[in-house]
């Protein structure tokens, strides 16, 4: 028999399948808060099961980038930093604790708020959905560029449970259980843990100067319960991390020197750059070509310590008015507290260390209403967000000037203490109506109010005589302001069956993100007053396409186009002053555009194997034109983070022997080269590279064990590389992980 589907991945010749190998599954999503097929959905969305995610050994959501074609998650400046999530081009690269990215991030229905609650640790996961594209009206507020979706294990009406134990290299400890109890015929409760040690790959040859390393804690105390026509899911969860953080490479671009001037008279080249034969302004490098070695005095500023504490509350109810009738209230309070310490020049010397503290109060609600008619779907619904961040961060810049007679006006510490309050509302309303037996039309819409207030205040530090390490303390700024926003977004999709083989669905959705203002590392009355930024659109148009290639291989096609308006990027930009510490500014670009196309495969080759290939494809990806902190126009760069190309291959092989299952899991992620921050600048570019993964398990009966291998090739490659050329001669180059071989044992009961 042989199949015709429009599609490029046809070439890749695909087998024509035995009939008697099981048809491959029918997957359901939540992307549209309701239980439907995958090829219902007018919504492009990749689902990752929690087995896999378990599998994998994925401990957190910056390992995901395998799971969705166009999608990249890095960890953007160190391990408790806002991790950066790009979607189809569209993401943060903002590490600061301000950060409101424009990809949610949802964990059983409920949103954090900002991107510091989307650093989140998976543990007892049922599945995550990654929706690309604009969720202008069911999700609402940032999510401009898409929407993670975490769904955790929910209490069963059963007694059961499983502990996972973990080792690998670098000190690996790991740790990870349930416990599942049936209180009554229509009651239960769940509690989850995970605990993890480890070292960073990350080697600091700087003697007497601890190794980065971090613990983590994190539990979930979970209840289901029904009650007549009311059935709740509630749980509780907190989370504690403790350890030393893991810091930046020093990649310098300096050649050599003048020897009349001191200053620097010639550069090396990108390829060349961290390598020996290049230092920072200050003549330093780490003195080792390998990769993962660096010098850094992380026993300086209380040893460089990360923490992090947070708990929170999340309680949906649902109430069945009638059969085709029922409301749901969501209900999520949380609070987080974090510290973290930073050292911006990457070396032993004291010249620029700081850190970033931030306390997190949140609490949102959301009410629907879903109302199922004949040939229909109704839902509508109401949002409130109340959000407080309050920062109190300090950056110490050249402190080891202080002692020199000829430089000690240079130095000072900076403490810039910020307070960001954010209120947002939404009415929401979406409706799926059954236009004919093959055609269906969906309708959605959602207005925002929102309302961000922003309060900064700053101090100096400065040395009065050469030697002062005490200084003065005056102040340096005092600056408010408040920004109101509200916006109209949503979407219209048609969605039809062509035949019993192929569906589609064409969309168009518009996305909104409001103003607000940059928390971000301020220097002055100036930065102060202008960290303000306004709101943003996304108008997005889309194409889907499922195919059914024979009852063992499905493919997903879908082609797009995106008009974006006033897109908020984070600018890292040198200052105008020589020395002066760069500007990290949120800046609207105005217009950029982007277009691609995605594939996604699954397969069931024969009993055993089974094959998903992802691929995404970005040929433009671009800011029309944007004035930079020089007054200097800049026209048709690349989005950062942002590749052409990415190519996502897991192949799992499974068979049996004498009542042993064995398995066989490959996965290989391929992104292509991308820049760091919006100048393309050669420096802070990433190569193109693949990270392979490996797992090999066997079980019997209640137990199970693995040997896992990620980065199996050893690749070396950066999570981000930050320019500080114009004050330190370098750049921070954040290092990704080095291969780990380790082996886990689960006993489920």
């Amino acid at each position: 028999m042989k199949y015709t589907v429009w599609s490029p991945l046809l070439t890749l010749a695909l087998p024509v399948l035995a009939e008697n190998i099981s048809p491959i599954e029918v997957i359901e999503v939540n992307a549209q808060k309701r239980l439907q097929p995958i090829t219902e959905v007018t919504t492009s969305v990749s689902i990752i099961s929690g087995k896999k995610i378990a599998d994998l050994n994925i401990k957190d959501v910056t390992e995901l980038t395998f799971s969705a074609p166009n999608f990249k998650v890095t960890q953007n400046a160190a391990e408790g930093t806002p991790p950066a999530i790009n979607i189809r081009g569209v993401g943060s690269i903002d590490y600061n604790t301000s950060t409101q990215s424009p990809v949610g991030v949802y964990i059983d229905g409920a949103t954090g708020g900002s991107a510091n609650s989307q650093l989140v640790n998976l543990f007892d996961i049922e599945s995550i959905e990654i929706l690309r594209g604009p969720q202008g009206t069911l999700f609402g507020r940032n999510t401009t560029g898409g929407a993670v979706v975490i769904t955790t294990v929910k209490p069963r009406l059963e007694n059961s449970g499983y502990i996972d134990i973990g080792l690998a290299e670098r000190a690996h400890r790991s740790a990870e259980g349930a416990l599942n109890r049936k209180l009554n015929e229509t009651s239960a409760v769940r509690f989850a843990f995970t605990h993890h040690i480890y070292n960073y790959s990350t080697n600091n040859i700087q003697p007497n100067t601890p190794q980065a390393h971090m613990r983590q804690t994190q539990g979930r105390a979970s209840i289901y319960s029904e009650i007549n026509k009311l059935t709740l899911n509630g749980n509780i969860y907190f989370g504690e991390w403790q350890g030393v953080v893991n810091p930046p490479a020093n990649l310098g671009v300096i050649e050599s020197f003048d020897a009349s001037t001191g200053l620097p008279d010639a550069f090396c080249s990108p390829q060349q750059a961290g390598s020996l034969q290049c230092t920072d302004a200050f003549g330093f490098n780490d003195g080792s070509e390998a990769f993962h070695d660096l010098a850094v005095n992380n026993n300086v500023n209380n040893n460089s310590p990360h923490s992090s504490s947070n708990y929170g509350l999340n309680i949906e109810a649902k109430y069945q008015i009638s059969d085709s009738f029922y409301w749901v209230s969501q209900t999520h309070g949380a609070k987080l507290d974090r510290k973290h310490a930073f050292n911006s020049d990457a070396s032993p010397s004291r010249l620029g260390e700081g850190n970033q503290d931030v306390i997190v109060k949140n609490f949102s609600q959301e009410l629907r209403l879903h109302k199922n008619f004949d040939r229909s779907n109704l839902i509508v619904g109401a949002y409130w967000l109340k959000e407080d961040l309050i920062q109190d961060n300090d950056f110490d810049l050249f402190r080891d000037f202080r002692d020199l007679p000829s430089l000690f006006s240079v130095a000072a510490q900076f403490f810039y203490d910020n307070q960001i309050d954010i209120t947002s509302q939404s009415i929401f309303s979406n409706i799926d109506t059954q236009l004919s037996d093959n055609t269906s039309i969906e309708l959605g819409l959602r207005y925002n109010w929102e309302e961000v207030s922003y309060f900064a205040l700053g101090n100096i530090n400065v040395p009065l005589f050469s030697g002062d390490t005490n200084g003065l303390t005056i102040p340096g700024w005092n600056a408010g302001g408040k920004v109101k926003d509200n916006n109209l977004s949503g979407k219209i999709a048609i969605h039809h069956e062509i035949n019993k083989a192929n569906i589609g669905f064409f969309s168009f959705s518009r996305g909104f993100k409001s103003g607000g203002y940059n928390g971000a590392l301020i220097t002055s009355q100036f930065e102060a007053d202008n960290n303000f930024y306004e709101a943003e659109a996304l108008n997005a148009y889309e194409i889907g396409l499922h195919s059914q290639l024979g009852s063992n291989t499905k493919l997903y096609t879908a082609i797009f186009y995106y008009d974006y308006q006033d897109q908020q990027v984070f600018m890292n930009q040198s200052a105008i002053t020589p020395g002066a510490p760069p500007l990290q500014l949120i800046t609207n670009v105005g217009e950029s555009s982007i277009h691609g196309l995605e594939l996604e495969l699954d397969s069931k080759l024969s009993k055993s194997l089974f094959l998903n290939v992802a691929f995404g494809y970005l040929p433009n990806a671009n800011l029309k034109s944007f004035i930079n902190a020089s007054g200097d126009e800049i026209t048709n760069n690349r989005l950062p983070f942002t590749s052409e190309f990415t190519l996502n291959i897991d192949l799992n092989y499974a068979f049996e022997i004498q009542q042993h299952n064995f398995g066989f899991n490959l996965n290989t992620n391929f992104q292509s080269d991308f820049y760091f921050d919006q100048n393309q600048n050669p420096f802070a570019k990433q190569n193109g590279y693949h990270l392979t993964n490996l797992r090999v398990s066997w079980q019997k009966d209640n137990i199970s064990s693995g040997l896992w291998i990620k980065n199996l090739t050893n690749r070396q490659y950066s999570h981000l590389k930050f320019d500080l050329v114009n004050i330190y001669g370098m750049l921070q180059d954040y290092r990704g992980e080095a291969r780990q071989i380790g082996l886990d044992v689960r006993y489920q009961f």
